[in-house]
C-alpha cells in the first residue's frame, strides 16, 4: 500500500476529482442516504448568493461553517439537507448593473422596462453559474438538486400570496410618508440602509421677523409652514399661536408659531422651522398641527434639485441651493450669523454615499409591531437561540423599538408588486393577476405598480419559499435546524425571517442562529478593495488547498467575533495538511506484509485507544454546541502534539520488530487512530480525509462513514 500516496499531496491534483466522487455518490441529496425515510432530518439554508458577482472571503466563511455543520450531522446518520440558493438581490444588482451600462454610455431609466429587465436576468444567470463553480471549489456539500432563485416562478408566487395575506390582514397598507430616499438611484431606502456619518456643517441662524431660528438647511426655507417651540420654553411663551411676518427669499412671508414637545430647548435658539415634506420630525409635527399649520411643500425633486415656487432658484441642486440662498439672506439682511463647527450625524445612502434626501412619496409599508411581538417571545422562550448570546439582547431591544418598514423599490430589478390602480383614485387591488375591472368604480382601466419589492421582503421568507416549492420538502425539513450569517444582518435579515416564518407558518424557521464575524485582515482592519487587503477565496485555495483555507477560517475564531485572517495563517494550516498527509503516508508504508493476531494490545495501545476516544467524545460536543472553534483545535493538537509526536514517535520501534504480534499490535494501533482522526477531521478539512480514506478502505466514502 505504501505506493498508493505520493511523497507529497497535492491539493490541484485530488479536490477537483474528490469532488466529482462525492456529486456522482448522490449523498448531497438527502433522500439518496442510506435508510434515508427512517432518519431524522437535519437542515441548513444556505443564505442565498447574491447573483450579480464573484465570491467573496465572507462567503467563504459562511460556507465553511454550513459545510462542517452538514458533513458532521450527515455522518451522525441525521437525513442532512443543506439547501442552497441565489437571491437577485434588486437594489444591489441594479447598482452593479448601472455601473455596467454607464461604461456602455447607457442610462436605464431612459430605456424599455422590459428590455433592461432581461438584460439584468441574463446577467445574473451567467454570474449564478460561476458562483456554482466557486461554491464547489470551496468543497461545499450541498443539495445542487433543490437549488433555488428568488425570481423562480414558484418563488415570485408565494411572495405575492405573503403580500397579499399580509393586505388583507391588515399588516400591509400604503401611505404618504416622508421617506428616505437616494437622489443617485432615485429610489426609496429602508431605515437599514442609511449610514450615518458624522458631518462637521454650518448652522445659519436666520431671522424671522423677532425671532431668530437656527438651521443647517438653509435651502428648504421655501418649503416651510410653521415655526416651533417647545411648550415649556419661558423666552417664546408670548408667541405661541402668533403669527410671525418676515422678510423672505421670494418675498414678506407668514408663519404661525406653534408649541411642540419634539423641539430642543437647547438646540441653537430653541426655535425651529417646520419643513413637513423634508424632514421626518417636521412632518410629525405637522401631522399634530394639522388643525393649525399647512401641508407639506415640495421643493426639492426626486433628483436632488429644487422644485416648485423657488423662484429663481429652481434647477439648483441641494448644495448649490444652500450657498445661493445664504447669500441672498445676507443681501435682504435675514442671515445673522454662521456657526461653521456645527457637528452632527447625516443620513447618507449605504451604497453610494449620497445624502439622503426626505421626501413625500405614496409607499407600501409592513405594519411590524404585531410581527414583532412574536418574534421577541421566539427567543426569549429559547424556541430561537442565538448564538453568540449577547445578540439576544440586540436583537430583542431592536425588535422593541422596530418602525413600520417601506417596502416599496423606484427601480426595475426584482418582483413587482402585485397591487393595482384605477384613473379614479380607488383604492388599489392587491391581485396577483390584474382583475377585469376595479371592484369600487367598475372602471376596466388598471396599473400595475411600477415598484418592486425592497429584496430583504422576498428573502426575509426565504426557509418558507425555499422548502415550500416542493411541499413534501416543506413537510420534512421546516423549520430548519441552523441558519448561519454574518451578525452585521441581523436586523437586515435574521429578525425578518422570524417574524415572516412565525407569521406564515406558526413556527419559526430555525431553532438555532449561529453569526459568525466579519472577515479582517491581519492588523484587524476590514477588508477592502480600496485598501488592497482584500484576500480572495479562490486564489488561496488555488495556492494553498481548500482544506488550509477552510482551518484557518475556523480555528480561533469564536461565534460572533471578527475574523482574523492572513496569507501567513493558511499558509500554516497547509503545513498541517502536510503533516496529516507525511503521517498517513508512514502508517501505509508500515503496514506488515502479513497480519499476525490481531487482539495482542498492550495496556499501552488501550491507553492511547481510550484517549482518542475521550478526544473524539470531546470534539462531538464542541460541533454539537456550535463551539467549531474549539473542535477545530482539539483535533489539530491530537494529530500533531499526540498522534505524530508521541504515538507514532514511540511506535516506530514496534513497528521494526521481529515478534509479528507486536508488530501487528502497532500498526493496527496506528491505523485505528489514523482512521478515528480522519472522521473527526472530515467535516472541517474533507479532501485531504477523502483522500486518505480511500486508499484505506477503497470503494467506501467517508462522506458517509458512521461518526460514532
Amino acid at each position: 500500500m505504501a505506493e498508493e500516496l505520493k511523497p507529497r499531496y497535492n491539493h490541484n491534483e485530488n479536490e477537483e476529482e474528490i469532488y466529482e466522487l462525492w456529486e456522482k455518490s448522490g449523498f448531497f441529496n438527502p433522500d439518496n442516504l442510506p435508510g434515508a425515510k427512517s432518519l431524522k432530518p437535519f437542515t441548513i439554508i444556505m443564505p442565498p448568493t447574491n447573483a450579480n458577482g464573484s465570491l467573496h472571503i465572507g462567503h467563504a466563511v459562511g460556507f465553511t461553517v454550513q459545510d462542517i455543520l452538514t458533513r458532521f450531522w450527515r455522518m451522525r446518520g441525521r437525513r442532512a439537507l443543506w439547501l442552497p440558493g441565489d437571491d437577485h438581490a434588486g437594489f444591489e444588482t441594479l447598482v452593479v448593473f448601472e455601473k455596467k451600462l454607464k461604461k456602455e454610455g447607457r442610462d436605464y431609466r431612459s430605456e424599455n422596462r422590459d428590455k433592461i429587465w432581461k438584460e439584468i436576468w441574463d446577467f445574473t444567470q451567467e454570474n449564478r453559474k460561476n458562483v456554482i463553480a466557486q461554491t464547489k471549489k470551496l468543497g461545499a456539500s450541498c443539495d445542487w438538486s433543490r437549488r433555488r432563485f428568488t425570481l423562480d416562478e414558484k418563488a415570485i408566487k408565494i411572495v405575492h400570496q405573503t403580500f397579499k395575506k399580509l393586505y388583507d390582514d391588515g399588516l400591509a397598507y400604503r401611505d404618504l410618508r416622508i421617506i428616505n430616499w437616494c437622489p443617485k438611484h432615485r429610489t426609496a431606502l429602508s431605515d437599514l440602509e442609511i449610514n450615518y456619518v458624522e458631518r462637521k456643517d454650518s448652522l445659519y441662524y436666520i431671522k424671522y421677523g423677532p425671532l431668530t431660528l437656527a438651521t443647517v438647511r438653509p435651502e428648504t426655507k421655501f418649503g416651510d409652514t410653521a415655526l416651533a417651540v417647545n411648550p415649556n420654553d419661558q423666552r417664546y411663551k408670548k408667541f405661541i399661536g402668533q403669527e410671525i411676518e418676515s422678510k423672505g427669499l421670494l418675498g414678506p412671508v407668514r408663519f404661525k408659531v406653534i408649541a411642540d414637545k419634539a423641539v430642543d430647548p437647547e438646540f441653537g435658539t430653541g426655535v425651529v422651522k417646520v419643513t413637513p415634506a423634508h424632514d421626518q420630525n417636521d412632518f410629525e409635527i405637522w401631522q399634530r398641527h394639522k388643525e393649525e399649520i399647512e401641508g407639506p411643500k415640495v421643493i426639492i425633486d426626486e433628483s436632488g434639485r429644487l422644485t416648485g415656487p423657488v423662484g429663481k432658484f429652481k434647477g439648483l441642486k441641494v448644495n448649490e441651493a444652500r450657498e445661493a440662498t445664504v447669500e441672498e439672506m445676507k443681501k435682504i439682511g435675514i442671515l445673522e450669523k454662521v456657526d461653521d463647527s456645527y457637528v452632527h450625524q447625516v443620513a447618507t445612502c449605504y451604497k453610494c454615499g449620497s445624502t439622503i434626501e426626505p421626501i413625500p412619496k405614496p409607499q407600501w409599508f409592513l405594519k411590524m409591531k404585531p410581527l414583532a411581538g412574536p418574534a421577541i417571545k421566539a427567543v426569549k422562550s429559547g424556541r430561537v437561540k442565538i448564538i453568540p448570546k449577547n445578540q439576544e439582547k440586540t436583537y430583542g431591544h431592536w425588535l422593541e423599538n422596530i418602525r413600520d418598514w417601506n417596502i416599496s423599490r423606484q427601480i426595475v430589478w426584482g418582483i413587482r408588486i402585485p397591487a393595482w390602480y384605477c384613473k379614479n383614485n380607488c383604492p388599489p387591488v392587491v391581485s396577483e393577476k390584474p382583475p377585469d375591472k376595479c371592484p369600487v368604480c367598475k372602471g376596466v382601466e388598471l396599473i400595475q405598480d411600477p415598484d418592486v419589492f425592497d429584496t430583504w421582503f422576498s428573502s426575509g421568507q426565504w426557509p418558507v419559499v425555499a422548502l415550500s416549492i416542493d411541499e413534501n420538502d416543506f413537510k420534512i425539513f421546516y423549520p430548519t435546524d441552523v441558519l448561519d450569517t454574518a451578525y452585521e444582518i441581523l436586523f437586515f435579515w435574521v429578525a425578518r425571517m422570524v417574524m415572516l416564518g412565525i407569521y406564515l407558518t406558526g413556527k419559526p424557521p430555525f431553532k438555532t442562529v449561529y453569526l459568525h464575524g466579519l472577515v479582517r485582515d491581519k492588523d484587524k482592519k476590514k477588508m477592502s478593495k480600496s485598501k488592497g487587503n482584500v484576500i480572495d477565496p479562490l486564489g488561496v485555495t488555488e495556492m494553498y488547498g481548500t482544506d488550509s483555507v477552510r482551518m484557518a477560517l475556523i480555528a480561533g475564531n469564536t461565534a460572533g467575533s471578527d475574523i482574523v485572517i492572513s496569507e501567513e495563517k493558511i499558509k500554516g494550516y497547509r503545513n498541517f495538511v502536510t503533516k496529516i498527509w507525511n503521517i498517513s503516508r508512514f502508517i501505509f508504508m508500515n503496514k506488515p506484509e502479513k497480519l499476525g493476531v490481531k487482539n495482542k494490545m498492550s495496556a499501552e495501545d488501550k491507553k492511547d485507544l481510550a484517549e482518542i476516544k475521550k478526544v473524539k467524545s470531546a470534539v462531538t460536543k464542541h460541533l454539537e454546541k456550535l463551539e467549531l472553534h474549539l473542535a477545530s483545535e482539539k483535533i489539530y493538537h491530537y494529530i500533531w502534539h499526540t498522534l505524530a509526536d508521541k504515538v507514532i514517535e514511540k511506535s516506530k520501534s514496534r513497528l521494526k520488530s521481529d515478534n509479528q504480534e507486536e508488530q501487528t499490535a502497532a500498526y493496527l494501533k496506528l491505523e485505528m487512530l489514523l482512521r478515528e482522526s480522519l472522521i473527526m477531521l472530515h467535516p472541517i478539512m474533507p479532501f485531504i480525509t477523502e483522500a486518505i480514506y480511500q486508499k484505506l478502505n477503497p470503494g467506501k466514502l467517508l462522506m458517509i462513514e458512521s461518526w460514532e
